[in-house]
Formats: C-alpha cells, sequence, structure tokens
C-alpha cells in the first residue's frame, strides 16, 4: 500500500471515529466532549473535524459540534430509507391513525434493531429510541417480529451471549426467547410486555420482501394499559401484510 493509500485509509478511520463519537444521546459535542468520545488526539480530532465541516459532515455552531446536513442528504439515499421507508410510510400512518399511539419501523443489523421510522403525534415518548438508533432484538418486539421468520444462524447470532434484564420482565434466556419466537408466527404478532421499559408494551408484525424473506418489522408501542395484544394486534399484522405487498411491488 502507497504513502497517499494509507493516509487516505487512516482519514476515513479517524472520520469514522468522531461520528461514532455521536449518538441519541451526545447529539451536540464540545470540542472536549469530542475528543474524549472518540478516542483520537486533540490536535488530530480538531483538524479532522475542520474537514469534516468543509465537506458537510459535521456543524459547528456555538463552539459545539453536530452532524451535518450533507450526511442527511447521503443517508436519504440509502436503499432502507428509498425503497423501504417511502413504501411503508403510508400504512405506519395509516396505524397510527388507528393506534393514536407511537408507531415504529425497524430493521435487524445484527444484535439490534435500527429505527428506520417513527411517528409518534403529540405525545412523544422520549425512553424510547430516536429514527436511527437501535434497541436490542431479543427483548424487542420488532426484533422477535423479525427473528422468528430469520434463518436460524440469524437468531443464534441475536441470541449469543449475556442478554441483560432491562426490567425485572425481560426475557434473559435464549431458551426463553426461542420459546418466545416459536409463538409468533401462530398469532401473527410479537409482543414486549414491559421489557424495555416499565409501563411500555409493544405488539409488532412483519414485512416481507418479494421473495417471502423478512425484511422489516412494524410496531405499535405505548403504555400498557392502552396497547393490548388482542386489540392492536389485528390492526398491526394488517398493516404489516399491506406493507408487504407494497414493498414487494415497488422492487
Amino acid at each position: 500500500m502507497s504513502p497517499s493509500e494509507r493516509d487516505s485509509n487512516g482519514g476515513l478511520d479517524r472520520a469514522a471515529a468522531i461520528l461514532g463519537a455521536f449518538d441519541s444521546g451526545h447529539r451536540e459535542l464540545t470540542l472536549a466532549a469530542l475528543v474524549a468520545r472518540c478516542g483520537l488526539p486533540r490536535s488530530t480530532t480538531h483538524r479532522t473535524a475542520d474537514k469534516m465541516i468543509r465537506l458537510g459532515w459535521l456543524d459547528k455552531t456555538q463552539g459545539r459540534y453536530r452532524i451535518g446536513n450533507r450526511l442527511f442528504e447521503i443517508s436519504s439515499l440509502a436503499p432502507i430509507r428509498h425503497e423501504l421507508r417511502e413504501a411503508v410510510l403510508p400504512f405506519l400512518q395509516d396505524l397510527y391513525a388507528a393506534a393514536k399511539t407511537t408507531v415504529q419501523l425497524g430493521v435487524l443489523d445484527g444484535k439490534q434493531v435500527l429505527v428506520v421510522e417513527k411517528i409518534t403525534g403529540h405525545l412523544p415518548m422520549p425512553m424510547l429510541s430516536q429514527v436511527g438508533g437501535t434497541i436490542p432484538a431479543y427483548c424487542s418486539a420488532l426484533g422477535r417480529a423479525i427473528l422468528a421468520y430469520s434463518e436460524p444462524a440469524t437468531v443464534e447470532a441475536a441470541l449469543t451471549g449475556e442478554l441483560p434484564a432491562r426490567t425485572p420482565r425481560t426475557l434473559t434466556s435464549a431458551t426463553a426467547v426461542v420459546r418466545e419466537l416459536h409463538a409468533i408466527p401462530d398469532r401473527g404478532w410479537a409482543v414486549d410486555r414491559e421489557e424495555g421499559n416499565i409501563g411500555i408494551s409493544c405488539v409488532a408484525a412483519p414485512i416481507f420482501g418479494p421473495l417471502g424473506e423478512v425484511v422489516a418489522a412494524v410496531s405499535v408501542t405505548g403504555a400498557t394499559k392502552l396497547v393490548r395484544a388482542d386489540r392492536v394486534g389485528p390492526a398491526v399484522r394488517l398493516a404489516a401484510a399491506a406493507a408487504s405487498r407494497a414493498y414487494s411491488t415497488r422492487r
């Protein structure tokens, strides 16, 4: 590898480290905070961040760095947002109109579910992940709805290792989670009964692609007293089925 190639690769690694310092809890960072979170020397962080500002990858306002608009523009071109989201969004809106509580669209990303879209209306739920955030697959209805129709290797990878309890109700045994997965196809939806947040329940159903493969899941999330699986489940299942047809047709 030539020196120029090494420098280019190193520059990408540094940019990736800086971008990785931001998350839903750290949307704006001072230089000191950015240095602490990305792990690069202060001078390297400052120099790389300045170049990223010129590229539009970062913005800087009142001494704080944040993700730039150019990355938002680029991310909108990703198939997961451009194709899946565009096909499914009308059905998310219909489901929100029926359920009157938060509706989410998620895809599996290893052991996590990436939240691709979210509709909250006038009653936001700050304890939930924002769009672009992730939630554990093993204890979320979105994750279970996808895993129930996934290949065994995918399920095994998602359930390998420790499954920490997020609440006293969280299933922390792979065996218990697999048992739950086996029950999902018969009823057509997955359930999270206060396993991520006490007082909050979720019902989700899978979205399939043109070859019958599971590609995502849609969910309704809200206060447990309002989100009852026997009442919400059929609506979620119907919305997911309609979304599957729309997505498969666009493909």
